[in-house]
Order: C-alpha cells, then structure tokens, then sequence
C-alpha cells in the first residue's frame, strides 16, 4: 500500500523554439537537402547538428522513460466514446490521439535523424502498429502505417485507425509490407546483405523512393505495441538503427492499487504503465520532458481531445 500523492499542475512551456501559427498548418516549399519523408532542420543550434556525428546511432541515442496513469478520466471517456457508435475505442486510440495532440504542441517531438541529419516530419505523424489479422495463436502479423494530421481530434484518429485494419484484416489481403519482405525472402543470404547495405547507403542520402518508404516498417514518427493485449506489463523496446523511427511506445495492462487518501482512508485506483524509448537527439532535454509532461495531462482531462486544436506549433525551419 502506497501513500497517494495528489497530482500537481503541470508547468506548461509558453513559448517553445518554434512558431506558433492558426491551422492548418502551412505547407512548405521542398529543398534541396529535404527528403521525401520529411525536410531537413537548417536553423538548429550547432550542438544539436555535430550530435548525429557524436552519436552516431539511433541504438546508443536511446533515453529511456517510464510512466504511470491512473485511468479513472480515461475509462469514463472510453465508455463514453463506445456508447456514442465507436466500436472498439480503446486505449490504444485514446494514447494516439494524446501523441497526435502533444506533437501539435511540441513539433520537435515529430522529428527524425537521417544521413546524420536533423529532419522532421512536418504536419505528417506517422505512426506504426503489428496487427494480427485474426485474434490466434497461428495467425499472420502484419504492420499498418498510419498517417495523422496536428489537427486530428479522436474520432478522426479512430476512424483512420480502423479504416486501416478492416483493410488489412480481410480475407485475402497483402499489405505492402508483406509483399516488400516476400521480395527479399527470395534473395540469397550473402546477396540480401549487400542489398540491405545498398538501401542503408540509397536511405543515408535521402534517395529512397516515397513508395519504398510508405511500405518499409522501418521509417515513421513513432512505433506503438500493446502488451495490455497480451496481459503483461509493457517493455523498453529498442530503437532500429536502420530507417528514422525515433520513438517507441508500450503500454501494459491495467492494474489494481491501493493508496492512502488524505484522511489516511484506504482507495483502490486503477492504472496503466507505459514505456517509451526515445532518440534523444532530436530536441533538447527541457522539450522533451516537456512533452512527456503534456501527453500525460491528457488521460486527465480527455475530452478536450474531442475538439481540434485552436493553434498548432510549427517546427523551425
């Protein structure tokens, strides 16, 4: 039995190394140096451009973070969401839809290292996600790649969300990550090495084309796995040293705890745990943890995630 502590306010950053602007967000002209996948950050301060050379992979960039929330707000919220028509809504929609808000307050967070290079992703969240096609053992896994706005509230983040696994969950489908893999299946060990080596050289120059980046599992905003699903608590899942994924995100399965309220009576609250690992040199410490710190208000206060954003932040250029 631990003793509760009451949940302080958050500080909230007011003005964060970035450009505040009404939405949309404004497109932007591409440049030599921008990649198809994002554009490149040429206005950073000079320790954040030599940091790619110091650390020079995404494995040994890697910063570590744990969390709990209790999911008192949340649960009434995802009742309330199911009773409106959202079969299914759940916490994986609700942890989305906190990281497509938290990314339009904190761009930096929306950032990628490639070609030991600062980029970043612009208004594209992209995020990633293993399905099965069916709820077996034997079944096939598969990798969705989903596409998000700044602006997205729940329900859009839900309807995207869903449209995608329909599609990759019916009878006869092959996604284009499975028929990218099959294609490499077929080439001999010693061959595929150096064909690897070739895209890692083709992805360091930003010369991979759109179409081999939307179906490679490997470039996105953000990895997320549910180990709730499986009943066990979440993990600190490693980043891939080869494409752009920066973050990764776990989550576990609910649980039950007993805490002390103020009048020394006894509470049983419930909550979930989530881990996430992070490429640390895509922003700086006070940005990130800042960050942290606004995706957890959200399991607070979830209903604000039903309205659009009334401003967006922009990245620098």
């Amino acid at each position: 039995m631990r003793k509760h502590r009451k949940n302080a306010p958050q500080p909230v950053e007011t003005q964060p190394a970035a450009t505040s602007v009404e939405t949309p967000v404004k497109k932007r002209k591409r440049r030599f140096g921008d990649r198809a996948d994002g554009y490149r950050l040429r206005s950073l301060q000079p320790m954040a451009k030599v940091s790619p050379y110091i650390m020079p992979n995404r494995s040994g960039a890697s910063v570590y973070f744990h969390e709990s929330i209790e999911i008192t707000e949340a649960e009434n919220y995802i009742r309330k969401k199911r009773n409106q028509g959202l079969k299914g809504f759940g916490f994986m929609h609700l942890l989305l839809a906190a990281y497509v808000r938290t990314v339009s307050l904190r761009p930096q967070v929306n950032r990628f290292i490639s070609g030991q290079r600062i980029h970043s992703h612009g208004d594209d969240i992209v995020v990633l996600l293993t399905i099965k096609r069916e709820m077996t053992v034997d079944a096939e896994e598969t990798i969705i790649k989903m596409h998000f706005s700044p602006t997205d509230t729940a329900d859009d983040i839900y309807n995207k969300m869903q449209k995608l696994i329909d599609e990759n969950r019916e009878a006869n489908p092959d996604s284009g990550f499975d028929n990218t893999a099959k294609i490499f299946n077929f080439i001999p060990g010693l061959l595929l090495k150096h064909a690897v080596w070739l895209l890692k050289l083709f992805d360091y120059f930003g010369w991979l084309p759109k179409k081999l980046l939307e179906v490679s599992p490997f470039h996105g905003s953000m990895f997320i796995t549910s180990m709730g699903s499986l009943g066990i608590p979440p993990v600190f899942h490693h980043l891939y040293d080869f494409g752009n994924i920066p973050v990764f995100l776990s989550f576990g399965a609910k649980y039950k705890q007993t805490e002390l309220k103020a009048d020394g009576t006894p509470v049983q609250r419930k909550y979930i745990d989530y881990k996430i690992v992070c490429d640390e040199r895509i922003c700086d410490g006070f940005t990130l943890a800042s960050s942290f710190k606004h995706f957890k208000t959200y399991f607070r206060n979830p209903h604000v995630l039903d309205e659009k954003p009334e401003t967006v932040v922009s990245d620098v250029d």
